[in-house]
C-alpha cells in the first residue's frame, strides 16, 4: 500500500474531520457485529422454536435499530472524510496557486503551461479520491476485521482462525498487485500532463503551424500523443480489473472454507446453530472490507501520483523571490536612481551565466535602453528589475537600499510593463485595462484609450469596453492588442516604465503609430526598455549594451558610435543587413 508523505503531511494538517470519520467507522463496526448477533437470535427463534410474532417483535425493533444507526455511522464518516477532503483541497489549491504566482512568469514560462494547469486542476482533483475513499477505507479495513474477530473468537474459535490465517492474502495480493499499478498510473499521469501541454502549445501557436505549413504534422503528433494516452490508461484499467478479480477469488474461497466448516460441525452436532450462524454472517463483512480497500486503492493511485508534480512545484518555493516589509512610495522611485552592483544570475540547470558581474545605474527620470543581440540578457535584466527573479550574487539597490527592503506589491504599484506580447485574457477590454488599477473612473479609462490611440475603435464596437477580446487578445489584431497593452500603461501611471521590445513584430506603419503613443508614455518617467532597431534607441539618454551576460559598452548613442565599438558595429551590420 502506498502512502505518501506529502499526502500524508495535508492529512496530518486536517486530521480531525478524519478522527470523527474512524470513530464513526468503529461504531458502525459495533452496530454490524450487534446486528448480526440479533439477527442469528432471531433465525434461531423463529426456525426452532417457532413463537408467536409478539414473541420476536423486540428483536425486530432492535435490529432495526441498530441497521438505522449503522446508516447514520456510516453517514457521518463519510461526511466528515468529505468535509475534511474538501478542507484539503482548498489549502493544496491556495499554495499552489500562490506558489505559482509568486514564482512569477520566469517559472510559468519555463515549462509547459498546459502541464502546469493539468497539475493545478486536474491534479488537485484527483487527490479527492485518496482522502475521502483510500484513506477512510484504510481506517476501515484496521478497526472492522478487529473488531469482527473479537465478537467470532468466542462465538467459534475455528472459523476466527481460518479467517486470521485467511486475512493476510489480501494485502499481500495488493502490495504485489500494488507496484504494478502504481507505476502504470505514474505512467499514465506524466502521458496526460505531456499531452494537456503538448495540445496546448499547438492551439496557441496554431496561427505560427499555419503559416509554415506544419499543421497536418502536429496534428499527426497530437493523434499519437492520443493513442499513447489510450493505451496507458487500457493499462491501469487491466491492472485494476485483475486486482479486483483477485482479491475477489481469495474473499471468496475463505467465506467458502468458513462456511463448508461451519455447516459440517452443526450437521455433526459440534456446534451450536446460533454461534455459527453469527460467525457466518460476519465472514462476508470481514472480507468485503478489505477486498474494498483493494478498490480504493486504484482509485487513489491518481491522487499519489498527481501529487508527485505538486510537490515539485511547492519544493520550488524557495526560488520565489524575497520581499521584504518596507513601503515603497512614488517619491522614493522618483527621486533615486537603481544601481545594479556585480549582479550575476544563472538559470536552473544551466552552466553558463545570463548575467556575468553586470554593474550600472538608472538614473530617475532618464531612458535607459538594453541592447545586444538574442541571449544577451536584456530580458534577464527585466525579470530583475520586475522582481520576477533574485540576482545569485550581487545587489540592485534604489538609492541606499536594497530592493530586497521593499514588500512587492508596492514595488508593482510603482512600476507599468509593456511587454513585447501583451499579456491579454478572454475578457472584456474594461476588465483588461482594470488590471492596471482597480480604481479607475470611466473618464481615467477613456483618457487612457485616447492616449493610446485606441478609443475610436473601442466606441466603435457594439459592446464597447464590454467586448470580450478572447484569449490573448484573439479577436483583436496585433496592432490594437498592442495600444491595449499601452493604454493599461497610461491607465496605472506608474513612474517606472518598462518597455520590451513592443513593436518589434509590427509594420512601419503600426511601428510609427505606436512609437508616437509611446514617446506620450515615456515622458516625465524612469524608463527602461529593450529595443534593436536604431529608431528606438538612438534618443535614449544612455545605451546599455549586452553581450554574452555582460556589459560591453554604456553611453549615449553618439559616444557609442565615436567608440568604434561592439555598439558601432553591431548598427553597421544591421544597416548592411537591410540594404542586401
Amino acid at each position: 500500500m502506498n502512502i505518501d508523505r506529502n499526502l500524508m503531511r495535508l492529512l496530518a494538517e486536517q486530521k480531525r474531520p478524519f478522527i470523527f470519520s474512524g470513530i464513526s467507522g468503529a461504531a458502525g463496526a459495533l452496530m454490524l457485529v450487534a446486528q448480526a448477533w440479533v439477527l442469528s437470535g432471531i433465525i434461531e427463534t423463529v426456525f426452532r422454536q417457532a413463537p408467536a410474532w409478539q414473541t420476536i417483535l423486540p428483536l425486530v425493533g432492535l435490529f432495526a435499530l441498530f441497521s438505522t444507526l449503522r446508516v447514520l455511522f456510516g453517514w457521518a464518516g463519510h461526511h466528515e472524510a468529505k468535509k475534511g477532503t474538501l478542507a484539503i483541497r482548498k489549502t493544496l489549491t491556495e499554495r499552489l496557486s500562490g506558489t505559482v504566482a509568486a514564482l512569477g512568469p520566469s517559472y510559468t514560462r519555463s515549462g509547459q503551461s498546459g502541464r502546469i494547469v493539468t497539475t493545478l486542476l486536474k491534479g488537485v482533483e484527483s487527490v479527492d479520491a485518496w482522502f475521502s475513499q483510500y484513506i477512510p477505507q484504510l481506517f476501515l479495513s484496521l478497526i472492522i476485521p478487529v473488531v469482527i474477530l473479537a465478537a467470532v473468537f468466542p462465538a467459534d474459535w475455528l472459523s476466527g482462525l481460518i479467517l486470521v490465517l485467511t486475512a493476510p492474502l489480501i494485502p499481500v495480493f495488493m502490495i504485489l498487485i500494488g507496484k504494478r499499478a502504481s507505476a502504470a498510473t505514474e505512467k499514465q499521469w506524466n502521458t496526460m500532463s505531456r499531452m494537456s501541454g503538448h495540445f496546448l502549445d499547438m492551439l496557441q501557436g496554431l496561427s505560427t503551424l499555419k503559416l509554415f505549413a506544419q499543421a497536418k504534422t502536429r496534428r499527426d503528433g497530437i493523434a499519437e500523443a492520443s493513442e499513447n494516452f489510450r493505451h496507458s490508461t487500457m493499462q491501469v484499467l487491466k491492472i485494476a480489473f485483475l486486482s479486483s478479480l483477485t482479491l475477489e477469488l481469495v474473499g471468496t474461497l475463505g467465506t467458502a472454507v468458513v462456511a463448508v466448516s461451519i455447516g459440517v460441525r452443526m450437521l455433526g452436532g459440534h456446534l451450536p446453530f446460533r454461534p455459527g450462524f453469527f460467525a457466518l454472517l460476519l465472514v462476508p463483512d470481514f472480507y468485503l472490507t478489505l477486498r474494498q480497500l483493494g478498490t480504493k486503492f486504484h482509485a487513489g493511485m491518481e491522487g499519489v501520483t498527481a501529487s508527485k508534480e505538486m510537490y515539485e512545484i511547492l519544493d520550488r518555493s524557495k526560488e520565489i523571490p524575497k520581499a521584504g516589509s518596507r513601503e515603497l512610495t512614488a517619491t522614493d522611485i522618483s527621486s533615486q536612481p537603481i544601481v545594479f552592483e556585480g549582479v550575476d544570475y544563472r538559470f536552473p540547470g544551466s552552466d553558463k551565466p545570463a548575467l556575468d558581474s553586470v554593474s550600472f545605474a538608472i538614473e530617475p527620470g532618464t531612458v535607459t535602453a538594453l541592447t545586444g543581440p538574442s541571449g544577451a540578457g536584456k530580458s534577464t535584466l527585466l525579470n530583475l528589475l520586475l522582481r520576477f527573479i533574485e540576482p545569485a550574487d550581487g545587489t540592485i539597490s534604489l538609492g541606499d537600499r536594497k530592493t530586497q527592503e521593499f514588500n512587492l506589491d508596492s514595488w508593482y504599484r510603482q512600476i507599468a510593463w509593456v511587454p513585447q506580447h501583451p499579456f491579454l485574457f478572454n475578457a472584456t477590454i474594461r476588465e483588461n485595462l482594470l488590471m492596471a488599477r482597480r480604481d479607475a473612473t470611466p473618464d481615467e479609462i477613456d483618457n487612457a484609450l485616447k492616449q493610446a490611440g485606441l478609443l475610436d475603435m473601442v466606441r466603435s464596437l457594439p459592446d464597447g469596453l464590454e467586448t470580450m477580446i478572447g484569449e490573448q487578445g484573439a479577436r483583436l489584431s496585433g496592432g490594437e492588442a498592442q495600444r491595449l497593452s499601452l493604454a493599461r500603461a497610461f491607465l496605472k501611471d506608474a513612474p517606472v516604465l518598462l518597455l520590451d521590445e513592443p513593436t518589434s513584430h509590427t509594420d512601419p506603419i503600426l511601428e510609427a503609430q505606436l512609437r508616437k503613443a509611446m514617446e506620450k508614455l515615456m515622458q516625465g518617467r524612469t524608463v527602461v526598455m529593450i529595443a534593436h532597431r536604431l529608431e528606438s534607441i538612438r534618443n535614449a539618454d544612455r545605451i546599455v549594451v549586452l553581450d554574452r551576460g555582460r556589459l560591453v559598452q554604456s553611453g549615449t548613442h553618439d559616444e557609442l558610435m565615436a567608440d568604434k565599438g561592439f555598439y558601432r558595429q553591431a548598427i553597421f551590420s544591421s544597416i548592411e543587413e537591410a540594404a542586401a
